[in-house]
C-alpha cells in the first residue's frame, strides 16, 4: 500500500470530458475478455493488453493501473431450436436478427508496474483518490462503448408531415373486408388503398417485373392524394399496417389510421395479416437467390481460421468497411507496410500523440490483428473477429457519412481510404502502400482537320459502364421476356429460379472504355469553330494493382437510381495490353494552343439565351440579372436560371456588367452533392459543371448531365493541362497482363443500403469474408461483383 501512496501523483481522477478507453486495447484487439484481461493506465485512461502494458510504462513511467477481467458466465443447457425467421431489417431488435451477447462476470483490482504487484479492489485500504479515480472509471461510458446496432435498411418510421390534416373525400366508399382487386388492373396482391378517396391500386413493378402495375403511383401522381394504406398489412397492431407517403417517398407513421380506416367502414381489429410489408418484401428479397449466392447461404462451406482468415465484426452497417479492408490487407504493399516491416511495438514507440487518433498506429493494428491469427480461433458459433471500432473512428474522422451507422459506397470508402493513408505519408511513396494502385490515362482526341490533343489524368480505379447490348445470351433472353409477357397477361409471376439475366463478358466493358466516343461541340483551335471529333482513351501506364468498378447503378426517369440486374463474366485472368496508348505518333499534328481547360474557346463575351432572358424579364426581373442567370446555369432552362437569380440577388457584383470572366464569381458547389452524383458513376468534374449548371440541386444536375451526353467527354478531352502530376516517376508501370485476387460484391437496391460481401483468392483458393464470418468459397459468385481486384501477372 506505501507502493501505491508514493505513485498517487501519478493517479488522475477522470473528468467528464476525459475518454476511458476500458473495452479494448489501444495497440492490439485485447480485450478485458482476452486471457490476460486489459489494463486501464490511471494517468491517461489508454487500455492496453497484458503483452503491451509494459511497452506503456516504458514509455510513460505510468505505474498505476485498473485490471478488468471478464469470464464468460456458463449457459444452461438448451435443446437446439429452429431459429426463427426474421420480419425486420434490424439487428438486436423484436423480430430483427439476434445480437444476443453472452453474460460476464467482471473483476477488478489495482496493478503497480513494473513488478506487476496486485492490490484487491474494492477496499477501505485504499486511498481514497484511487478508489474514487477507480470509481469513475468503472461507472464511466466507455470511449469505445458498444453502440446500439442501427436498422440495417429501415429507420424507425417517422410520423407523416401530410397525417393530421389529410383531406378524406365524402365519395360513399366503402371498403370490403376481403376480396380486393386494383381498380385499373385484375392484380390481386400488392394492393394500397389510397386514404384519401378510397381508390384500390396496385404497388410498383419491382426491378425483376414481380410486383404491381404502378397504377398506385400514377393515381398519386394524377391527384397529389398523399398517403396509402398496403391492404393485408392491417391488423389489430396498427402500428404494423404499412403506410407509404408518396410526397415524403418513404413509409411513414399515421398516428390517425384508425381514424382514416373507418372512414371507409374498415374495422382493423377483425383484419387478419395476408400481406408482407415493405420492409419484410425488402428483406424476403433481400433473402433471394442472389443475396443467398453471393453469401453462398445454404452451402456446408468449411470454416477457415489462422493467419489472414481473421473475421471483422460487423459494428451496425460496418460491411462496407469490411469488405474493402480484408481485401487491402491482401495485397502485398498493405500486408508489407503495416505488418511485416512494420511491429506493434515499433508503431507505438514512435508516436507523436494519442494512438487513438493515430491513422498509421491504428492501421498497424489492424493489420497485426487481421494477419498473426491471434484472434482467429475456433468457437462455438465459428469465430469472434475482431471489432474495428478505433480505425472506425480514425479513418472516418471528419466524414459525416462515414462517422455515421449508415451503410456506405463501398468504391466511395475505397477510395477515401486511398486518400487519407497518403495523407498519413506525404511525400514518401516508398512508405505509401497506395503507390501500386496508381495509373495513368491518356486521352486522344482528334478533330475533323486531322489535328489532335492529348490529355493525361491519374487515377486509382477504372469505372467501367456495362453495355448490355453486348449481352451473350440474347435469345434466352427474348424467350425469358415473352414468356415473362404472356404470364403478365394471366396475371402470374416469374419466379426467382425462372429470372434470365443478361450476361456481359468483361472484355466488352473494358471496350467500352477504350473504343472510339463522338463529342460534340468541341471547340477545334484547328478550325476556330465548334465541331465533333472523336475521342479515344488508353493507359499510359499499368498500375500494379488494377480496380475495376461495374457502373451496375443508372439513373431512371425522376432520378431514381437503378441497379442494373446483369451478371459479368469475368475471366481469371487478363491481358490489357493492348489498350496501353502510345502517345504522339510520328505524322501527328498537334491542335493548336488556346483552348481553355472549360472549353469556352470563343475569345467574346459569355452569350446568354435570348429565350431564357425575355422569359425571366416577362416575370420582372432585371434585364441585366435575367443574362447573367443564363450565363451561369450555362442557358440549360428558365427554372434552374431562375434558382440561380432567385440565390444571387443579393450579391455585391449582381449589377457589374457582363465581363468575359462573368461565371468567376460563381459560388463552390457542394463537396457532398460532388460526391453523390459521382457515386452514381459520373465524372467528378462533370459533376461539378452539372452542379454549377443547376444551382447547386442534384436532381437537376442528374437531368443536365442525361441531356448534356457531350459533357462527360468534353470536359476533360477540352483540356489543354494535364490533370496528372508532372512528377509522374513514382507511379508504377509493367505489363498489362493480370489475374483476379479478389472483388467485392453488393446485395440490395442501392450502394448506400443491403450488405457487402468479399471474395479474396488466398493460398491457391477462394475464401469469402462475411463481417465475422471466413470460409472457404464452394460456389464462387464471380459473375457478381461490384469492384474488381486484379494482381500484375509478373513474367
Amino acid at each position: 500500500m506505501d507502493l501505491l501512496r508514493s505513485h498517487l501523483s501519478k493517479v488522475r481522477i477522470p473528468e467528464p470530458t476525459n475518454r476511458i478507453h476500458k473495452d479494448e486495447c489501444c495497440v492490439s484487439f485485447d480485450t478485458p475478455r482476452s486471457e490476460g484481461g486489459l489494463y486501464v493506465d490511471m494517468n491517461s485512461f489508454l487500455g492496453f493488453g497484458r503483452e503491451h502494458v509494459e511497452w506503456n510504462y516504458e514509455k510513460t513511467g505510468n505505474p498505476v493501473y485498473l485490471h478488468i477481467v471478464q469470464r464468460r458466465k456458463p449457459e444452461p443447457d438448451e435443446a437446439d431450436r429452429p431459429s426463427k425467421k426474421p420480419t425486420l431489417l434490424a439487428i438486436g431488435v423484436e423480430g430483427g436478427f439476434t445480437d444476443q451477447e453472452p453474460e460476464y462476470d467482471e473483476t477488478f483490482e489495482i496493478v503497480i508496474l513494473p513488478e506487476f504487484i496486485s492490490l484487491p479492489f474494492p477496499s477501505v485500504d485504499l486511498p481514497e483518490k484511487v478508489r474514487l479515480a477507480v470509481d469513475k472509471v468503472i461507472l464511466a461510458e466507455s470511449a469505445d462503448r458498444k453502440q446500439q446496432l442501427a436498422a440495417w435498411v429501415a429507420d424507425k418510421k417517422k410520423v407523416s408531415a401530410y397525417a393530421m390534416d389529410l383531406q378524406q373525400l365524402d365519395n360513399g366508399v366503402t371498403v370490403p373486408p376481403t376480396g380486393w382487386k386494383c381498380s385499373k388492373c385484375d392484380k390481386t396482391e400488392n394492393l394500397w388503398l389510397n386514404l384519401t378517396d378510397g381508390m384500390i391500386l396496385c404497388g410498383r413493378k419491382l426491378w425483376d417485373g414481380s410486383g404491381g402495375n404502378n397504377h398506385a403511383i400514377e393515381h398519386y401522381e394524377e391527384t397529389k392524394y398523399p398517403l396509402a394504406v398496403k391492404l393485408g398489412t392491417i391488423t389489430a397492431d396498427l402500428e404494423g399496417a404499412d403506410v407509404f407517403s408518396y410526397p415524403e417517398d418513404d413509409s411513414v407513421e399515421d398516428p390517425l389510421l384508425a381514424q382514416h380506416l373507418s372512414h371507409f367502414g374498415i374495422d382493423f381489429s377483425s383484419l387478419q395479416k395476408t400481406e408482407m410489408t415493405t420492409a419484410e418484401r425488402e428483406l424476403d428479397c433481400n433473402t433471394n437467390y442472389d443475396w443467398n449466392r453471393i453469401q453462398e447461404s445454404g452451402k456446408d462451406a468449411e470454416l477457415l481460421f489462422g493467419p489472414g482468415y481473421t473475421g471483422l465484426v460487423n459494428l451496425g452497417n460496418s460491411c462496407y468497411m469490411a469488405s474493402i479492408m480484408q481485401v487491402m490487407f491482401s495485397t502485398y504493399p498493405f500486408i508489407s507496410r503495416y505488418f511485416e516491416k512494420q511491429s506493434l511495438k515499433a508503431a507505438f514507440a514512435t508516436l507523436p500523440a494519442d494512438p487513438t487518433s493515430d491513422l498509421n498506429m491504428q492501421m498497424t493494428k489492424l493489420g497485426h490483428g487481421l494477419l498473426s491469427g491471434k484472434y482467429s480461433t475456433p468457437t462455438k458459433e465459428g469465430q469472434e473477429g475482431i471489432r474495428p471500432r478505433m480505425f472506425k473512428t480514425v479513418i472516418a474522422a471528419n466524414h459525416s457519412e462515414f462517422s455515421s451507422m449508415r451503410q456506405q459506397d463501398a468504391l466511395e470508402f475505397f477510395l477515401h481510404l486511398i486518400d487519407r493513408v497518403e495523407q498519413a505519408n506525404p511525400g514518401n511513396h516508398e512508405l505509401n502502400p497506395c503507390t501500386g494502385f496508381k495509373f495513368i490515362v491518356e486521352e486522344r482526341v482528334q478533330c475533323p482537320s486531322g489535328k489532335v490533343s492529348y490529355n493525361k489524368r491519374s487515377d486509382r480505379i477504372l469505372s467501367l459502364s456495362i453495355p448490355l447490348h453486348e449481352a451473350t445470351n440474347k435469345e434466352q433472353l427474348q424467350v425469358f421476356h415473352e414468356k415473362k409477357a404472356a404470364m403478365d397477361l394471366d396475371g402470374k409471376e416469374v419466379s426467382s429460379e425462372e429470372i434470365v439475366r443478361p450476361r456481359v463478358p468483361l472484355e466488352a466493358c473494358l471496350a467500352s472504355f477504350s473504343g472510339p466516343e463522338e463529342i460534340p461541340d468541341f471547340y477545334s483551335t484547328a478550325l476556330n469553330s465548334k465541331t465533333t471529333a472523336i475521342k479515344t482513351a488508353g493507359f499510359k501506364t499499368f498500375p500494379d494493382y488494377l480496380v475495376l468498378h461495374m457502373r451496375k447503378f443508372v439513373m431512371e426517369a425522376g432520378w431514381v437510381p437503378k441497379k442494373l440486374d446483369v451478371y459479368i463474366d469475368v475471366p481469371d485472368t487478363i491481358d490489357i495490353s493492348h489498350m496501353r496508348s502510345k502517345g504522339v505518333q510520328p505524322g501527328e499534328e498537334l491542335l493548336p494552343e488556346g483552348v481553355s481547360s472549360d472549353n469556352k474557346a470563343e475569345p467574346s463575351l459569355p452569350v446568354a439565351s435570348e429565350d431564357i432572358v425575355s422569359q425571366l424579364a416577362s416575370m420582372g426581373f432585371n434585364y441585366l440579372h435575367c443574362q447573367k442567370a443564363a450565363i451561369n446555369t450555362s442557358n440549360t432552362g428558365v427554372e434552374e436560371a431562375m434558382n440561380w437569380l432567385l440565390s444571387h440577388m443579393d450579391d455585391p457584383d449582381i449589377n457589374d456588367p457582363i465581363s468575359k470572366d462573368a461565371r468567376a464569381s460563381e459560388q463552390p458547389v457542394d463537396e457532398a452533392s460532388v460526391q453523390t452524383l459521382v457515386s452514381f458513376g459520373f465524372q467528378e468534374d462533370v459533376a461539378i459543371k452539372a452542379l454549377k449548371a443547376s444551382g447547386g440541386n442534384i436532381e437537376r444536375a442528374t437531368d443536365w448531365i442525361f441531356s448534356h451526353p457531350e459533357a462527360s467527354s468534353s470536359v476533360a478531352a477540352d483540356s489543354s493541362t494535364s490533370n496528372a502530376k508532372d512528377d509522374d516517376s513514382y507511379i508504377p508501370d509493367g505489363s498489362g497482363r493480370y489475374k483476379l485476387m479478389a472483388f467485392v460484391s453488393h446485395m440490395g437496391t442501392s450502394t448506400h443500403c443491403g450488405h457487402y460481401v468479399a471474395h479474396v483468392l488466398k493460398e491457391g483458393r477462394w475464401a469469402i469474408f462475411n463481417d465475422s464470418k471466413v470460409a472457404a468459397s464452394v460456389d464462387l459468385p464471380k459473375d457478381m461483383g461490384y469492384l474488381y481486384f486484379f494482381q500484375r501477372i509478373n513474367s
